[in-house]
């Protein structure tokens, strides 16, 4: 796993926190260290340096998805802007605003607080590698220019000039919406923060079970316990002993390969001089992007779910997706032939049915959670986590009042039927791509449910 080998140069994961042991007391407990734990608590002692907050985590923090996605740190908080505008179309112009405000934090964050997470506000190109998603682009671009986005689309020539490809037909290019950083230096520079702040950490401590108790609830571990007067649910991919949230939640695979660093004359041979992320516009689509050594990360694609929604360690490796993947690398990059790929791993996504974050409360608004952020979760958790934070204070504020953060998505049905909505919809999805982008009977039915997605 790329950003979480020790033996990459200029990898150097923290030593591990103590386990938790005896009875623990805090004013605020965090559940999760991946970013929407790391920075729940980093602004809960920002806002309230005398707030003894405690965080726990299963694992070690940075460990899940926040160590192992591509490091693409967007603005938008609803999965794209055309996932947001159809859901939440009366609001979408404050989504986008508080998304860049956002973004605009993080950026501000990481230079105060000195992490050394290779941020660079590179922006994205998005590009058409079939004729029918063309139309797709010119009208994104047309509705993000509506709102006062600097975006531009591309000609297959001008796709081309910024990185070489020839399956590149066109391309939109959005040039302060997305930064690229290392997912897992950030979460590794988020806990030195907090702990400087004076956050307390205890890992490989998974929370088995939530009790009320006067003055707060408990949250008990194999080793110990924490009593908090408010807790903080941050367990993404992980619900526990939070149940409901397993309605609301499906653990999907997702998978990634990383090259050996570019020879000059391979970097060359594809130019990517802006280094902007990019991704393709199929509704199966890939993420690519340079990492600060100049090796290319490809990820996506294959989106697996496995029945129960089980997760398990020897899910990570799936070498039927990772020659997948190697073959439409080379498909792509074809003057790459015979490049050597140097990490292959994959890890899970909390995915939901709306495809952005939602929220909620529970134990009588001691306890508040978000999940849910499908892949998107590098920048928007930081803006969940404000959320999250206001909802424990009973604060109404311009976040709390977004239809975004008071609703919430449809539940998934109970398997088996949940496994064969989702293998359904991966198989629609593909034969969508097939068809000239024509979606079925099946995702017209699912859009009409308020439960589709157009990537």
């Amino acid at each position: 796993m790329f950003w979480l080998d020790p033996e990459v140069p200029g990898h150097r994961p923290p030593p591990p926190a103590p386990a938790l042991s005896g009875r623990v007391r805090a004013d605020l407990a965090v559940v999760g260290g991946g970013y929407g734990g790391l920075w729940t608590a980093l602004i809960a002692k920002e806002r309230d340096p005398e707030r003894d907050v405690v965080l726990v985590e299963a694992r070690a923090s940075g460990w899940a998805a926040s160590g192992r996605n591509g490091g693409f740190c967007a603005a938008s908080l609803t999965h794209g802007h055309a996932n947001g505008a159809e859901r939440w179309p009366d609001e979408i112009a404050e989504l986008e605003r508080l998304g860049h405000a956002n973004l605009a934090g993080i950026a501000e964050a990481v230079r105060r607080h000195g992490i050394d997470c290779e941020f660079e506000p590179t922006g994205e190109l998005v590009v058409a590698t079939e004729p029918w998603q063309l139309d797709g682009l010119a009208e994104e671009a047309a509705a993000l220019r509506a709102l006062g986005r600097a975006v531009r689309t591309l000609t297959a020539e001008e796709a081309r000039a910024e990185v070489a490809s020839p399956t590149y037909l066109g391309g939109l290019l959005d040039p302060d919406g997305v930064a690229m950083l290392h997912p897992a230096k950030l979460a590794w520079g988020l806990r030195a923060a907090c702990e400087r702040l004076g956050v307390r950490f205890y890992e490989h401590s998974p929370v088995r079970a939530i009790s009320a108790e006067a003055g707060g609830l408990r949250l008990e571990t194999r080793g110990g316990s924490v009593t908090a007067r408010r807790t903080a649910w941050c367990g993404g991919a992980f619900p526990g002993p939070l149940r409901r949230l397993r309605h609301y939640v499906a653990p999907v695979y997702d998978y990634a390969l990383t090259t050996e660093p570019l020879s000059a004359e391979q970097a060359a041979a594809v130019g990517w001089r802006g280094r902007q992320g990019l991704s393709d516009a199929g509704n199966r689509f890939h993420y690519y992007r340079l990492t600060a050594d100049n090796r290319i990360l490809w990820g996506g694609y294959d989106a697996v779910y496995h029945y129960g929604g089980r997760v398990r360690p020897e899910y990570d490796r799936r070498p039927a997706t990772f020659r997948r993947l190697a073959e439409h690398f080379l498909t792509t990059f074809p003057q790459l032939e015979g490049i050597s790929f140097s990490h292959a791993w994959g890890g899970v996504i909390d995915t939901c049915s709306r495809f952005c974050a939602f929220f909620g409360t529970a134990y009588g608004g001691r306890l508040a959670y978000a999940a849910g952020y499908t892949g998107l979760g590098v920048g928007a958790t930081r803006f969940g986590a404000e959320v999250l934070l206001d909802r424990l204070a009973g604060a109404g504020t311009e976040r709390t009042r977004l239809a975004m953060v008071r609703g919430r998505p449809v539940p998934f049905p109970p398997e088996p039927l949940r496994y064969a909505g989702i293998e359904l919809t991966r198989r629609s999805m593909a034969a969508a791509d097939r068809d000239g982008g024509r979606r079925n009977l099946w995702l017209r039915a699912l859009d009409a449910a308020g439960m589709g997605f157009d990537s």
